[in-house]
């Protein structure tokens, strides 16, 4: 029987073509505040897409404007590094645990 479901938020990233390039100087403080999100339980998911990566799906189990405030301070966004984003609710039916 599957579990209730669970209201969580979708933010995805679109990136520029040259990320690769670019990256380097900020994905230490971008890793660690991912970390930093999961640590504390609102972060359940990241990773980038497409290889080379064309952008990022990060799931969190939080509010959506906290969601919000992530991508806006965002060592990624800040430096520029995503040229667009989208945050939707996820009705998950299926979790891991």
């Amino acid at each position: 029987m599957l579990p209730e479901p669970r209201q969580l938020q979708l933010l995805t990233y679109e990136y520029p073509a040259d990320m690769l390039e670019r990256r380097g100087p900020h994905r230490e403080a971008h890793l660690a505040r991912v970390a930093e999100w999961e640590a504390d339980g609102r972060l359940l998911m990241a990773g980038a897409t497409g290889d080379p990566p064309t952008g990022a799906v990060l799931v969190f189990d939080c509010p959506p404007e906290e969601v919000e405030d992530y991508a806006r301070t965002d060592p990624y966004a800040i430096a520029g590094l995503v040229v667009a984003h989208r945050i939707e609710t996820l009705t998950a039916v299926a979790l891991p645990g």
